[in-house]
């Protein structure tokens, strides 16, 4: 067994669920504590030298403000939200102990930490990221340390724009008065994928609505989008097929 506990707030389910999971397997004693399950945050705070928040966005910074003061300078106070600029200045306005910002790009049905992409965001101190860096790499993991303010950034295309993009489709789909057994008799493979997506994101409105509303960095890419709307939509009502083949066709992000 490894010599210091580990405590999760919102061990009980979802991404902490798993993380309690993998520390186990890694031999450190895991403690997890939930809305109805679980020791006090004072009890774990002084049991456990790591202690990682693990709750919805919504929930984040109160779980912060109300354990950070527990814990002695030299112990870890790691997030695990999906957002890095707002918890990371909540965990040092609220804790001397270093901060660490961790977001897991991967979901708790994930099998394991092989190929998968974790973003650090250091807040206070190195002791600590280095371990959390050097076993999340251990065990596979692609491991990329920066700053909240660039994984915000980055965020609001890869998470926000995706989510926007979905949310976008249903709204769609849902405003066109089309019945569910139609779009199941005229539907393709990928459009099948997509609506999967759809009811997913729609089953949890509470969990991507925070995802997209919080991330200050969004509005930006909303706008970006609106103008490549505008000429996709001037293209097609002019019927230009050949201009909309070659916007498409501009340099950009794809490989050839």
């Amino acid at each position: 067994m490894r010599d210091f506990k580990i405590g999760i707030i919102g061990g009980t389910g979802g991404i902490g669920r798993w993380f309690a999971g993998f520390f186990s397997n890694a031999g450190y004693q895991v403690h997890v504590t939930g809305r109805s399950a679980g020791m006090s945050l004072r009890e774990l705070a002084a049991l456990c030298r790591v202690v990682i928040v693990a709750v919805p966005i919504a929930a984040t910074e109160g779980v912060i403000r109300a354990v950070g003061p527990l814990l002695p300078a030299g112990s870890l106070l790691m997030d695990m939200t999906s957002l890095k600029e707002a918890p990371v200045r909540a965990m040092l306005a609220a804790t001397e102990a270093e901060v660490l910002g961790c977001h897991p790009l991967f979901g708790p049905d994930c099998p394991s930490l092989a190929g998968q992409n974790i973003v650090l965001c250091p807040g206070r101190g190195d002791g600590w990221l280095g371990a959390m860096e050097a076993l999340f790499a251990k065990n596979g993991a692609r491991v990329t340390v920066t700053t909240p303010r660039k994984h915000d950034r980055m965020m609001a295309l890869i998470q926000g724009l995706t989510h926007i993009e979905t949310i976008l489709m249903g709204l769609s789909l849902r405003d066109s008065g089309a019945a569910p057994s139609e779009l199941d008799a005229f539907s393709t493979p990928n459009f099948r994928t997509k609506r999967e997506i759809v009811e997913k994101v729609f089953a949890a409105p509470a969990l991507y609505a925070g995802l997209v509303a919080g991330n200050p960095y969004l509005p930006e890419i909303i706008e970006n989008c609106e103008r490549n709307l505008s000429f996709l939509k001037d293209l097609v009502l002019d019927r230009n097929a050949a201009g909309l083949a070659d916007l498409m066709r501009r340099p950009g992000i794809f490989k050839s």
